[in-house]
């Protein structure tokens, strides 16, 4: 960082009508104090140092990288920074107001703070493969503490691992991915990010693999080395690290890298970005990826029942006499929090209502900053007259073998995932003719709890009089939460079949079963899609 920040701008200053520390104490600076606030480089890392003057041994320092400065009027603002505690697992946030002497100064001020973090922000990505850096990992300092706790708690046990591997189509395809590209994986290094119970690991091995390095976070970390010590022929080629790809040290590099990091939609639970740091941190130039390319795909759909079903979840809150007391005041709050939960299922492909688009992420050349924020444009031409409901996803990825191509898919109408599809469900759907184009956008934006927020707009110009001169639109939008779905029973399920027997492209639907094979969704998903097995039976006609 010295090189970039450090050679421009040794330090700036700036001169403050005051500050004081959030909770106000006896050793901060009061209201009347002059104050000194200083961005300035110490060990690398770029930092905001506020002080009564430049003698003072009192002071508050802020790290750039893990701030934030809100303005709350013309001369105040107030900088929040999340501060962890060295011999403890636990983080809190710590803020301090700033008075400014006038509204131009502070003006001045925001400026050169988001500079100033822009350009550490940017240093941090630029270290060298294999070098950690000295402050909380990337990982920490973009996920919040209590998500963490829980995702690795999930996946740290072994009853979720076995209803992941239980997926025949998931587990089948990776095995028949490896297998039939031997040849990219004879006599090499290989690095299994985030392995889990390590049977990717030992696909690896078993296709020649020089080494693997298994690096998993969980506590499955310790099973994964129970599993391949019991596989001895393959044990001594399997190395099982315990930490995250973002902190881990490897003695080599690897010419290839194999992992599991699809969620929801593909993106949720945030472990692509994980790849990306390993691929960019532990992978050779030019290394493989496996998977090496994502997409999704969305297609507008028509489902009545789906839209009823949760509409008459909030009439709940319609009543006037709920032993006494009017719930009425919170139906529309209740309406609309139902609508913000994308339904994750599996649905009939005859409800797509036009040909699907795709958005493509290839994982062998995003940049980690590109998954925080999605944007994806929509355009469609619908193929009947109806009303559209919302915009159905999923998701495929490829295996992009020297030998083989493989597809591994979850769309509509193929062998059923645990990963199902998901719908997003807008609550004031739009109508639709035959030939008329419907446009739109879906943004996806990444927060701390290891998940997304969806954006969805959806247009269609309006048919009849006028509609020619003024390309009126009937617009629909809604805001919904990935880690927060409706998991709901859907009757046309297709039992998961060996990966020899697959086709790469979707199959046709096979017959309705009655009786669901349970296996894991994203956290809680299993528990979740459970419960609502004994509450709701769906027919899709």
């Amino acid at each position: 960082m010295e090189s970039s920040l450090g050679q421009k701008n040794k330090h700036r200053e700036f001169t403050l009508a005051s500050f004081s520390s959030l909770p106000l104490s006896s050793s901060t600076a009061s209201p009347s104090s002059p104050s000194i606030a200083r961005f300035h480089i110490d060990s690398g890392v770029a930092e905001l140092r506020i002080f009564n003057d430049s003698e003072s041994s009192n002071s508050t320092n802020v790290d750039l990288h893990m701030a934030q400065l809100f303005k709350v009027g013309p001369v105040e603002s107030i900088c929040i920074s999340e501060v962890s505690e060295t011999d403890k697992e636990e983080s809190y946030s710590k803020g301090v107001t700033i008075q400014f002497r006038n509204e131009e100064e502070s003006k001045a001020f925001h400026c050169a703070f988001e500079q100033w973090k822009k350009e550490a922000d940017c240093e941090e990505s630029k270290l060298p493969n294999g070098v950690v850096s000295a402050r909380r990992s990337k990982f920490d300092s973009k996920t919040e503490a209590s998500s963490a706790k829980m995702y690795f708690h999930y996946y740290g046990q072994l009853l979720h691992q076995q209803n992941m591997m239980q997926d025949y189509v998931r587990t089948g395809t990776y095995f028949a991915a490896v297998m039939e590209n031997r040849v990219d994986f004879n006599g090499k290094v290989v690095v299994d990010v985030g392995a889990g119970s390590g049977i990717l690991s030992l696909f690896a091995a078993q296709a020649g693999a020089k080494h693997v390095y298994a690096v998993e976070a969980s506590e499955m970390a310790d099973y994964a080395r129970k599993l391949i010590a019991g596989n001895p022929f393959l044990a001594d080629r399997i190395t099982v690290i315990k930490g995250k790809v973002e902190e881990v040290e490897l003695p080599e590099k690897a010419d290839i890298l194999i992992s599991e990091p699809m969620g929801t939609l593909l993106v949720n639970e945030r472990m692509l970005e994980s790849y990306v740091i390993a691929r960019d941190r532990l992978l050779v130039p030019n290394g493989k990826m496996f998977p090496g390319v994502g997409r999704i795909h969305m297609a507008p759909f028509s489902d009545e029942y789906l839209f009823v079903e949760i509409a008459n979840k909030a009439l709940f809150w319609q009543q006037q006499n709920y032993f006494g007391v009017d719930l009425s005041s919170l139906y529309g709050s209740a309406f609309q929090g139902y609508f913000s939960q994308p339904v994750v299922d599996a649905f009939d492909p005859r409800l797509l209502v036009a040909p699907s688009s795709s958005h493509v992420l290839d994982f062998s050349s995003i940049k980690e900053e590109q998954l925080y924020e999605i944007d994806i444009p929509l355009k469609f031409t619908a193929t009947v007259g109806t009303r559209v409901h919302g915009l159905a996803c999923w998701f495929d990825v490829l295996f992009n073998g020297s030998s083989v191509q493989r597809w591994l898919t979850t769309a509509p109408g193929s062998p059923t995932t645990h990963w199902y599809q998901l719908r997003c469900v807008l609550s004031q759907p739009i109508y639709v003719m035959a030939g008329q184009e419907i446009t739109g956008s879906l943004r996806m934006v990444a927060h701390n709890n290891q998940s997304y927020t969806l954006y969805l707009t959806l247009s269609a110009k309006m048919w009849g009089v006028g509609a020619e001169q003024g390309g009126i639109l009937q617009t629909s939008s809604g805001k919904m939460e990935l880690k927060e779905p409706y998991y709901r029973m859907s009757q046309p399920q297709i039992q998961p079949q060996a990966y020899a027997g697959q086709d790469q492209q979707p199959q046709q639907l096979m017959q309705q079963q009655q009786d669901m094979n349970i296996q894991s969704l994203d956290i809680e998903g299993a528990e979740l899609l459970q419960q609502e097995l004994e509450n709701a039976v769906v027919q899709i006609q």
